[in-house]
């Protein structure tokens, strides 16, 4: 699996997949859902968890996007922070580099 896979694989089962499979989530949710996605499959695995701490930052789009899924009783990229932060760490970038076989470019 692709670090860019894995990123998005945690963040579908945590927040995406049980939004798209709820019959009670609004169209307007699986919507955003699916956006998100989908600029999420166009960017590296850093930039996916870039992504991520800028939707957590608060973008006006985000921000609204996150009352939305709290209102309908889901899961929210800030209810899994500190687990994100534990997993898509400096050392889980260092990961990836070594099993590479590649440096980092700094």
């Amino acid at each position: 699996m692709t670090k860019e896979e894995e990123v998005l694989n945690y963040l579908s089962k945590n927040v995406f997949d049980p939004i798209l499979s709820s019959p009670k989530a609004s169209e307007a949710l699986k919507k955003g859902v699916r956006y998100t996605i989908m600029r999420l499959k166009n960017l590296s695995a850093e930039s996916r968890v870039e992504y991520y701490w800028s939707a957590i930052g608060g973008t006006e789009r985000s921000t609204e996007f996150a009352r939305q899924m709290k209102k309908e009783g889901f899961t929210r990229f800030e209810e899994i922070i500190d687990e994100f932060r534990d997993k898509f760490n400096d050392a889980w970038f260092r990961l990836k580099e070594v099993r590479d076989g590649k440096s980092k470019k700094g």
